[in-house]
């Protein structure tokens, strides 16, 4: 398990297995229900190496990963066990379960749709340049990838849907690949036990396969209950699959059908009446916001329908791409005003993460702190939607802005252009809106006030953090792991060591101790919470080296010992043992500020935050 050691500090540091109610996932962040969100250690949490920031509210409580979430949950929930899928919670709002199922099934197969959209993409540009012909074998064979995807979608559902609603998997694809035989796909004149059956293209829906799985699951617990164990190998998935496919076909498909009907009468309304550039434009401006309430999910059953029942989308998958883009031109702008080493390094760090399709370090770093931002997006981002929205753009696959071939389609090449244009139109506005917003000048003057540099003396509230260990003291920036450098995880500094003793660098709680004591989580009665992350990556010596001095819960003063700490043996073994000082929670405050000069008598302190 790769990911083994992480998942084990995130189920300890949200309050144990016994503290979890459900676990689901999307594209960037775990999402938790807890039973007690105060048992959750917020900043142990945000010490982890692959953790980008933890967002806690009345929904569920999130730990921002990156697009490698999708391989750590599944190592998580084979720690947790199946009881734990957010998918299997019955005591959950309906809507949001719903969600969360369609969110999990779907978030797996966004590669495979992105193969299969670019694979259209590359056969178009082939045809165009008369490489090969679109009525040969070749083009055929391989354009079969692309209609085989959204034809055989419902077997991807079954595979990836089936552990979540408890049942096994194969006999989820056995069901859904009898649907989508020639017998009873779209087959007319059928009758069951002499009922007559409604003609159903099975290929163009999701949700009979869905609704079929949950009963399965149902179904399956119940006789495996009262089927002898003797019996229960030959009869049980027989019987399950007997109860399940006549319901399936007589109540679950036509259900299926009118949803998806009904979907489809919704947004032919809408784009009927107001067109679908007023949906494209809303949702490219309005997409921070709905990632910062963790409220984006919503939209995968709209996007799944648009794609099973159109084969294209009209409206999410464009938007979402120039959402992001508008999100790193607002970045960029911000980049371009700055001054200070420290703002353009961050900057530039969330620029480049929003650039590749990871937008949650600059909304939780810079969005919510200064809030300007968002008004950025909402303008830059609602007029490339207009854009995309009045030009008629589609989605032919899920996709970022590295599949932007996958608007090709099939030979649909003006959509691909006028993609172009639209997230040119974003990005350049989006620029110039960041820059011209900025920081607000009464939050940008009191934080320039912060040091009167005659005296020494800050003319605003602060409090100063000491060195916990002598050495020599390096930027942030120049730490050797993206998770700090970018100032991620809050402003800091960080020191190469010259003693083996780590001591407290402030008068507060020890919040979290890591159980491999690598890292310590201190909070100041000002509420300053101070991460010291000792080297990077030791999280991998599993405890050895350091030799804790104090344990959780302890109140410590400045300059007591907390930690000894083995340096020599750290480097000899490979590891960087710089050791990294952050202030988790940066943006409630006006500034945080590193002293990077040599300790003197004016300013003897590692870093200051100003109040």
């Amino acid at each position: 398990m790769k990911y083994e050691n992480l998942c084990k500090s995130i189920i300890k540091l949200v309050g144990g297995k016994e503290n979890i109610k459900s676990v689901s996932h999307c594209m960037t962040r775990l999402r938790f229900t807890l039973i007690d969100n105060n048992k959750a250690d917020e900043n142990g949490i945000k010490g982890l190496q692959q953790v980008i920031d933890v967002v806690s509210n009345k929904v569920s409580f999130q730990i921002i990963i990156g697009t490698e979430v999708s391989e750590i949950h599944p190592e998580l929930m084979q720690m947790l066990g199946d009881t734990k899928s957010e998918a299997g919670k019955s005591d959950k709002n309906l809507f949001n379960r719903i969600m969360n199922l369609i969110s999990e099934s779907m978030t797996p197969l966004f590669p495979v749709m992105m193969v299969a959209g670019l694979m259209a993409g590359i056969l178009s540009l082939l045809t165009l340049t008369g490489i090969i012909s679109s009525e040969s074998s070749t083009f055929l064979i391989f354009d079969t990838v692309r209609v085989s995807m959204f034809y055989f979608f419902p077997v991807f559902m079954a595979m990836t849907a089936a552990k979540r609603l408890g049942t096994n998997p194969y006999l989820g694809v056995l069901l859904a690949v009898t649907l989508l035989s020639s017998t009873i796909n779209n087959a007319e004149g059928l009758n069951l036990f002499g009922y007559g059956l409604p003609t159903i293209t099975y290929s163009n829906t999701f949700i009979p396969i869905l609704l079929g799985l949950w009963l399965m699951g149902k179904t399956e617990k119940i006789i495996k209950k009262i089927m002898p164990k003797s019996l229960d190998y030959f009869f049980t998935y027989m019987l399950v699959m007997l109860i399940v496919l006549p319901v399936t076909l007589v109540v679950f498909g036509p259900i299926g059908s009118w949803i998806s009907d009904g979907l489809g009468f919704i947004f032919d309304f809408i784009g009927n009446t107001f067109g679908n550039w007023l949906m494209l434009a809303l949702y490219a401006a309005l997409q921070p916001l709905l990632i910062m309430l963790g409220a984006a999910n919503f939209i995968m059953p709209i996007i799944l329908n648009s794609y099973t029942t159109l084969g294209y989308d009209p409206i999410f998958t464009p938007a979402f791409i120039i959402s992001d883009i508008a999100v790193c031109g607002t970045m960029l702008g911000y980049f371009l005003r700055s001054k200070k080493t420290e703002q353009k390094q961050f900057f530039a760090g969330v620029t480049f993460s929003a650039f590749m399709g990871v937008t949650e370090p600059a909304v939780f770093g810079a969005f919510v702190k200064y809030r300007r931002p968002f008004i950025a997006v909402m303008i830059a981002g609602g007029l490339g939607g207009l854009v995309a929205g009045i030009l008629g753009v589609k989605g032919y696959a899920m996709t970022t802005l590295f599949g932007i071939l996958t608007f090709i389609g099939q030979n649909d090449y003006n959509n691909l252009y006028f993609m172009i244009a639209a997230i040119i139109v974003a990005f350049v506005i989006a620029v110039i809106a960041g820059y011209i917003l900025w920081i607000p000048k009464e939050q940008e003057k009191e934080t320039e006030e912060k040091v009167d540099s005659k005296k020494g003396q800050f003319s605003l509230n602060k409090e100063e953090i000491a060195i916990p260990v002598a050495g020599k003291k390096v930027a942030l920036s120049q730490i050797k792991d993206r998770a700090f450098s970018t100032g991620a995880l809050g402003k800091g500094i960080g020191i190469i060591p010259s003693d083996n003793i780590i001591k407290a660098p402030v008068t507060g709680k020890i919040e979290t101790l890591f159980p491999t004591n690598h890292a310590i989580g201190m909070k100041t009665e000002n509420g300053v919470e101070v991460l010291i992350h000792i080297g990077i990556d030791t999280v991998e010596l599993q405890g050895e080296c350091f030799q804790p001095l104090i344990k959780q819960g302890d109140v410590v003063k400045i300059g007591e010992p907390l930690i000894k700490v083995d340096f020599k043996e750290i480097e000899k073994r490979g590891f960087d043992n710089t050791v990294i000082v952050v202030i988790t929670n940066t943006q409630d405050y006006l500034e945080v500020i590193p002293n990077l000069s040599e300790p003197d008598s004016t300013r003897p302190e590692l870093l200051t935050v100003v109040m």
